[in-house]
């Protein structure tokens, strides 16, 4: 049997980490291995405690949750996956936190078998996307004048089916959804995004998405406005 996923909850407010707390204790794969209350005790109880994941809320006095994952996603030891929690979609702490390299996001409103299933997806290894949300805050933060020219170099040095693909994350499809699209094999496409991550210079797909919006390359959204 596979040991549960180490949780770590990171929240100012105590109603909401005793919330989190009871949606992570029910499930049998996932385990709660300590709480904190602000940034600072976040990333000393990671230290501490080497969890898998942190639950990390944007909003927190004093060192503020983009910054603690930034300190976490620094550590020469290993880090922790990061999925920050937020109440709004549109705040800007979230794009600032994915930025930092959080692999997600996660709405406190959110449904417990969503919140669930989003922890799952981020502790075996995969990005939780939500492209128009990304979309949205990058265009809101990142005006036309101010595009990353270095970015847009690394992606124009792309091959034109590596292009597609870096379109196709961009648009929140799957490894699946763009072997469907292109009828390339499974394999075949996870190579390609393997080398769109590697020659962009970023960790996931959230960091994928970043980099086209910040570069220019893509302006809206699925299917129409690709520079």
């Amino acid at each position: 049997m596979n040991e549960p996923v180490r949780v770590l909850i990171a929240d100012d407010e105590s109603l909401v980490r005793a919330g989190l707390h009871a949606i992570v204790a029910a499930e049998p794969d996932l385990a709660v291995v300590g709480e904190a209350a602000t940034g600072v005790e976040a990333v000393a109880r990671a230290r501490e405690l080497r969890p898998d994941l942190v639950l990390m809320d944007v909003r927190m006095p004093g060192l503020n949750g983009i910054e603690a994952t930034a300190q976490l996603l620094r550590e020469p030891s290993g880090s922790p996956k990061v999925l920050v929690v937020t109440t709004f979609e549109n705040d800007e702490y979230v794009y600032d936190a994915l930025r930092a390299g959080a692999h997600g996001f996660l709405l406190k409103r959110a449904r417990a078998d969503e919140m669930v299933h989003a922890i799952r997806t981020v502790a075996r290894g995969d990005s939780l996307l939500f492209p128009t949300a990304i979309r949205d805050l990058a265009l809101s933060r990142v005006p036309a004048r101010e595009r990353s020219r270095e970015l847009r170099t690394r992606i124009d040095r792309l091959t034109a089916r590596e292009q597609e693909v870096l379109r196709l994350i961009t648009a929140g499809l799957s490894n699946t959804e763009i072997a469907e699209r292109t009828a390339l094999g499974p394999e075949t496409v996870k190579t390609h995004v393997a080398r769109v991550l590697g020659k962009l210079g970023v960790r996931d797909r959230t960091q994928a998405v970043i980099a086209a919006y910040e570069s220019g390359f893509a302006t809206t959204g699925r299917g129409s406005g690709w520079e």
